[in-house]
């Protein structure tokens, strides 16, 4: 490791990035060119950008080397973001938008953590902020977003079965009429409860609950959610590298269906008709990951993070090509978050796009 940063690399690389910020560029490529010059100046193992968000938690928006599987993940103090690291914050005015992270044995990094993450906070504008307004408001537009598209989830199912006993009654065979009829009645159920949840609410804020909790096993789970989705968009499923077996999930088995509906939901929108999306699933020391990838045209670095926002749409107006909300990727993260896991998007290698969920292991 060297014993001091390199300062001929941080006068160079600091010099292209001033460029790409007086030439008007601020989105997430700038981000992730400043975190990989601050892992090379400081020959650090590992480097990240944490983004603070109105209602005061933070979001890992760029990382690389070790800390890169972290990209996506929910952090709600700068305490718990990564253990040993050296950080310095960054500031658009008084207002701390983010803070820079790097994992290095220099002890003399502070300035140039200091000078990195001041460049950052130039990417960010200030504005006023009501922490527990954002809050109120986040919490009535999830309740919102949570009964809508969980409602709609069923009622696809249900359609898509029904539309397939209608005109594959025959070839069907009795085994696979009663197993249509069997997914129906369940996603009816599922249907009523949802429904009585609705009802039910009384909070003004719009509380969506949370579904009981407990270990299970993420490939079965996973292999029963794709029989489920319309018969269309699962022809299209692949499912390379889905190990038998893998360390328990502990979480919300109900909630699975639900997110991998709207990622390969999503998947299937922004790729070309008829061409694979690949489910794998695998585990490391701490969570267990599913990834849903697509061979799209891929989606630009600078809506990697406002893809999860609610409303956002990457398309507007006469050139959307897809109806919807803009909430389904809203609703996976917050899903995922629930559940302390988090979920992040990033190129396929070979063109395309990933979504990558973890999940804490049981």
């Amino acid at each position: 490791m060297p014993e001091r940063p390199d300062y001929a690399a941080l006068t160079r690389g600091q010099l292209a990035v001033l460029d790409r910020l007086n030439a008007g560029e601020t989105g997430l490529p700038v981000v992730q060119q400043i975190v990989r010059l601050a892992q090379d100046v400081l020959g650090a193992s590992a480097a990240g950008f944490v983004e603070y968000t109105a209602d005061g938690h933070g979001r890992v928006v760029a990382a690389t080397g070790s800390w890169a599987p972290a990209i996506g993940r929910r952090i709600d103090s700068t305490d718990d973001v990564f253990p040993g690291e050296a950080v310095a914050l960054s500031k658009a005015g008084d207002t701390v938008v983010g803070s820079l992270h790097a994992l290095s044995d220099i002890s003399d990094n502070s300035v140039t953590l200091e000078l990195l993450a001041s460049i950052l906070g130039r990417l960010y504008g200030t504005q006023p902020r009501d922490p527990d307004q954002a809050r109120r408001q986040e919490s009535r537009d999830l309740w919102l977003a949570v009964t809508s598209h969980e409602l709609r989830t069923p009622v696809t199912v249900i359609k898509g079965y029904a539309d397939t006993l209608t005109n594959h009654w025959d070839s069907l065979g009795e085994q696979g009429r009663q197993e249509a009829v069997r997914v129906i009645g369940a996603r009816a159920g599922e249907l009523a409860r949802l429904v009585d949840r609705l009802l039910t609410a009384t909070s003004d804020d719009g509380d969506p609950g949370e579904a009981p909790a407990g270990p299970y096993d993420l490939p079965d789970t996973l292999r029963g959610a794709v029989e489920e989705l319309p018969e269309d968009l699962r022809r299209r499923i692949r499912l390379e590298n889905l190990p038998a077996e893998l360390p328990k999930a502990y979480g919300e088995r109900e909630s699975i269906a639900t997110i991998l509906t709207e990622l390969a939901t999503n998947a299937e929108k922004n790729s070309p008709p008829d061409s694979p999306i690949e489910l794998c699933a695998a585990a490391d020391g701490e969570t267990l990951r599913f990834r849903v990838s697509d061979h799209g045209i891929g989606i630009r670095p600078e809506h990697v993070e406002r893809a999860f926002e609610r409303y956002w749409q990457a398309e507007a107006g006469d050139r959307r090509r897809h109806p919807g909300a803009g909430l389904g990727l809203y609703l996976v993260r917050r899903l995922v978050e629930r559940q302390q896991g988090w979920v992040s998007l990033r190129p396929r290698e070979g063109g395309g796009t990933t979504a990558e969920v973890r999940l804490p292991r049981a």
